[in-house]
């Protein structure tokens, strides 16, 4: 007499499908996380796999999306995120365009903006300030590029990447001397006033 089937012996079950793939929800989960974890942790303490377990999304995921934690950072923290958007217009009046939005910024909150986190990164992991400030500088230099010399790529002998680099040290210093030293007469200077210095002085290394 024949034995009835085993269970061994039945079809296999169909696999489950997957999730569905929510790759604009990961993104603005994987945004939300890393905002939190750099104010908390600060940008030197700051791993993705601390993010990645915030976002609930896999460390891989991260990479892929935003391949490094200086470019997470960037797209994270408000400030260089919104970098486009400030310098976009007429080429002439760049430099009132970041001095005006560096100053508001500051003003509002300067506790969590990149330059501060980048000064304060410098004094306890130089090698990742160094990394997060190579990150600054380039993304800072495709968009000056992109409003100064939308039609010309970048030639031998053209500076312009060392004069986004010298804006950038330049707000650099300020934001140590304002914001975080707080050393007159910066210090105390109205608002009104550093951006007038800052428009004039950012006028002369971008153009003159």
């Amino acid at each position: 007499m024949k034995e009835p089937a085993t269970n061994d012996q039945e079809a296999p079950e169909k696999p489950q499908r997957r999730r569905r793939r929510d790759p604009e929800g990961h993104r603005a989960a994987i945004l939300e996380a890393a905002r939190h974890t750099f104010a908390e942790r600060g940008y030197a303490r700051t791993t993705l796999r601390e993010i990645a377990r915030r976002a609930d999304v896999t460390h891989g995921l991260i990479t892929r999306q935003f391949t490094s934690k200086e470019r997470l950072f960037l797209a994270a923290v408000p400030g260089n995120r919104d970098l486009e958007r400030v310098a976009a217009g007429d080429p002439a009046t760049l430099p009132d365009r970041i001095s005006h939005a560096f100053v508001q910024r500051m003003e509002t909150d300067a506790t969590n903006d990149p330059l501060v986190t980048l000064v304060r990164s410098a004094a306890s992991d130089e090698r990742a300030a160094a990394h997060l400030l190579v990150a600054m500088q380039e993304h800072s230099a495709t968009v000056y590029r992109s409003v100064l010399s939308p039609n010309a790529p970048a030639t031998p002998g053209d500076d312009l990447d060392t004069r986004v680099a010298l804006v950038g040290s330049h707000l650099i210093g300020v934001a140590f001397s304002r914001y975080i030293a707080r050393t007159e007469p910066l210090a105390s200077m109205p608002p009104g006033r550093l951006t007038e210095h800052l428009t004039r002085t950012l006028r002369c290394i971008l153009f003159d």
